[in-house]
């Protein structure tokens, strides 16, 4: 046993080690990595630009696709290098940068589903007072406390798991993921990341409830309403939020609650890879499925990019 804060280095659990499986393995990461980067940087440039869009929702939203673009570029490019230059290592300091930006964003991303849910529920049960409640300035300040509640967490759980000596340098991940390293830690200290863990959890869980009872609420309004055209209103902006929430929730519940075990597995891999990428490729899909007005916006923003592409053929 030895103290890994000595070492350069960790070896990440690879794929396969058949040359051409790595070489899969890269083109279906890419693939999926372009398309995740690409419909998060359309959600953004179509709010952005859209001054329709310019509401709390959207505002919500540009945040949500800043919070995905993090999470994946964490954990996916690092994956894809090493597998194309054959290789498993990943340096000391960038294990803990991945730790460190991975609980960032995902902790943020978790916190701001649980604003919005806020943001759903005063625009379904309290309409008239709306603009007064979620106003520009009242916005900010939950979005940034999404932000803030992010990186201390991240910084509280990096330091922590890092101040711990490992009996092992290898990574039962394909990436730094934090349950993998405290399974090669060798001093008692894991027991206060134990400990952080379970707080995280039970803090998860009362974020679980809000959205629960939140939604309840909802629900409970929206059938009351008479009005059919208000009902699908309601339903066309409520629906691709909780549907965003359940993937969240339940991709990282596969992935955490999943019986521990001393070696990797193959299904190990499996549910890490969902929680890693499935939310952030998801959700730029879910919000442009049921939202014309976001539809709209990406069809403008669509039309503008090809007239500004025609227009040095014009030209010639």
């Amino acid at each position: 046993m030895y103290n890994l804060s000595l070492k350069l280095d960790f070896l990440l659990l690879e794929f396969s080690e058949v040359q051409e499986l790595q070489i899969l393995h890269f083109v279906v990461f890419l693939a999926l990595y372009l398309i995740t980067i690409t419909g998060n940087f359309l959600i953004i440039a179509a709010v952005a630009f859209d001054h329709h869009l310019h509401t709390p929702m959207y505002f919500f939203l540009i945040n949500l696709a800043l919070m995905d673009l993090g999470t994946i570029s964490v954990t996916i490019p690092k994956s894809m290098a090493n597998s194309i230059m054959n290789s498993r290592s990943i340096f000391y300091l960038g294990c803990v940068a991945q730790v460190f930006f991975y609980l960032f964003f995902a902790v943020s991303d978790f916190v701001l589903l649980t604003i919005m849910a806020h943001d759903r529920y005063v625009a379904t049960c309290n309409p008239l007072r709306y603009e007064t409640i979620m106003n520009r300035k009242a916005c900010i300040q939950m979005a940034v406390s999404a932000w803030i509640t992010g990186l201390l967490y991240a910084a509280i759980h990096t330091s922590s798991i890092f101040s711990t000596p490992f009996c092992s340098n290898v990574i039962s991940q394909f990436f730094c993921e934090l349950p993998a390293l405290l399974k090669i830690t060798c001093s008692e200290l894991y027991l206060v990341e134990a400990v952080l863990l379970d707080l995280a959890l039970s803090l998860s869980a009362g974020c679980f409830i809000f959205l629960v009872v939140t939604y309840v609420h909802i629900f409970i309004t929206v059938l009351r309403n008479p009005s059919v055209q208000a009902k699908q209103k309601a339903f066309s902006t409520c629906l691709p939020h909780l549907i965003v929430v359940s993937v969240f929730v339940f991709t990282g519940c596969f992935a955490y609650m999943r019986l521990p075990t001393s070696a990797s597995s193959t299904w190990d891999l499996v549910f890490t890879t969902l929680y890693a990428i499935i939310p952030s490729l998801m959700n730029p899909v879910i919000y442009s499925m049921r939202n014309k007005q976001l539809q709209v916006a990406l069809w403008k923003l669509l039309h503008v990019w090809c007239s500004l592409k025609s227009i040095p053929q014009i030209a010639l």
